[in-house]
């Protein structure tokens, strides 16, 4: 196993497009026997907020797993046919380290999951795993990651409380900010705002805006307003297939697709 996805990338085809950090390529995959998507092809620019909207059921969740191979810990799940690039590397390689590989894909989750510790430990958890054990330095990525994740402020006094005792929409900034410590080079947003309230949902969108120069992000929504908001690109799926995807502006002005001006006007879905 190796511990790293970087090349030999004069061996490996490149992405799909010249800018994409990421290449999905005619991508099929399976639940059992159950076909969840279809022929998905798209290519996700690094440094940029990419949203994938849908109906429930579309294959949006599923397609944001594959990216870090989240999908493997379900039984009988599978890629059927396609490949997944990040730098020319395909992720599914047998020398792939997928743990390796969710270190830097990080993911956040629809509901906050903070570890039953302490705020500062919740942090450091992930790069103890890594075997950093230099407490400066700890203490130096702790207050970094939660000033990344707009909490330094509101939790400095209290780093070695549990991080339950968190509002729902802190405790979704701690996940992120847990996520960021160990420097991944792209953070997955499932839903991370459908637990929260209007005032925590801003903060987190306002976050986000402040990640995506050190980070590539692809988030899923069902919030039609947030994907304007947030992304740069969507890509809007139904049934398992990528309809349409293009600059968000577009998107939401003048889609090329009817079924796609048909979702973003909230005739169905």
């Amino acid at each position: 196993m190796v511990s790293t996805l970087e090349p030999p990338v004069s061996a490996l085809p490149g992405p799909r497009r010249a800018d994409a950090l990421i290449a999905i390529d005619h991508v099929d995959f399976y639940y059992g026997a159950t076909q969840a998507l279809h022929d998905i092809t798209l290519g996700i620019e690094a440094k940029k907020v990419t949203a994938f909207i849908g109906p429930s059921g579309c294959g949006k969740s599923t397609l944001l797993r594959c990216l870090n191979r989240m999908n493997d810990l379900i039984d009988g799940t599978r890629v059927g046919r396609g490949t997944i690039t990040i730098r020319g590397v395909d992720i599914h390689r047998p020398d792939v380290d997928v743990i390796e590989l969710r270190k830097r894909i990080g993911m956040v989750f629809q509901k906050s999951n903070p570890f039953p510790k302490s705020i500062y430990e919740n942090i450091t958890y992930g790069l103890r795993l890594q075997g950093l054990k230099d407490k400066a330095r700890l203490d130096e990525i702790v207050e970094k990651s939660l000033r990344g994740a707009a909490l330094w402020e509101e939790v400095k006094d209290r780093l070695h409380t549990s991080g339950l005792g968190l509002s729902g929409g802190q405790q979704q900034r701690l996940c992120i900010a847990r996520a960021i410590a160990v420097e991944p080079e792209v953070i997955l947003m499932d839903e991370p705002c459908s637990a929260l309230d209007p005032v925590a949902t801003a903060k987190i969108e306002e976050l986000i805006q402040e990640l995506r120069a050190r980070f590539t992000i692809v988030i899923v929504t069902h919030n039609m307003q947030q994907a304007a908001r947030c992304s740069d690109q969507t890509a809007f799926f139904y049934l398992g297939r990528l309809i349409e995807y293009a600059d968000t502006r577009d998107i939401f002005t003048k889609p090329a697709n009817p079924q796609t001006e048909a979702y973003v006007s909230g005739r169905f879905g």
